[in-house]
């Protein structure tokens, strides 16, 4: 599974899988606890593959950060947890990304992002390279 289908919604604590569209939003299913939520267009969805975190230079996709945190900690989890204080945070931070912008990435977003990181750790979705459709293109070719 890759980030196109995992979903932060606005309100609701965790990740959710995308399962299917409806007429009036879609149905998703927590990776935390496994229960089926129906979300409706009004809601804030936001798809992991489309988040971006602020660095000095550019906007780094979020899938990117996921790769620099899951090299700096060999494939595991992450050293520390999403509710440590807020300036151990940002040194974690710091040593995955020396170059975000400290002005635009506040606190909540480094924990959302830790919190993130360890939830599709433990669901083992830990392939953070681009989406399916760049692989499902290159195997029509052959």
């Amino acid at each position: 599974m890759t980030l196109d289908k995992i979903l932060s919604i606005g309100g609701k604590p965790g990740l959710y899988k995308l399962l299917t569209q409806t007429r009036t939003g879609f149905v998703a299913e927590s990776l935390l606890d496994g229960k089926r939520v129906t979300v409706g267009m009004r809601n804030n969805v936001s798809v992991l593959s489309e988040i971006a975190i602020y660095t000095l230079e550019e906007e780094l996709p979020l899938r990117e950060v996921f790769k620099k945190i899951k090299e700096k900690e060999k494939g595991g989890k992450t050293s520390i947890g999403h509710k440590e204080e807020k300036i151990k945070l940002e040194e974690y931070f710091f040593d995955i990304l020396p170059n975000y912008d400290e002005d635009r990435v506040y606190a909540s977003d480094i924990k959302k992002v830790i919190q993130w990181y360890n939830i599709l750790h433990d669901q083992d979705i830990t392939d953070f390279s681009e989406s399916e459709e760049v692989s499902e293109n290159s195997s029509e070719e052959e």
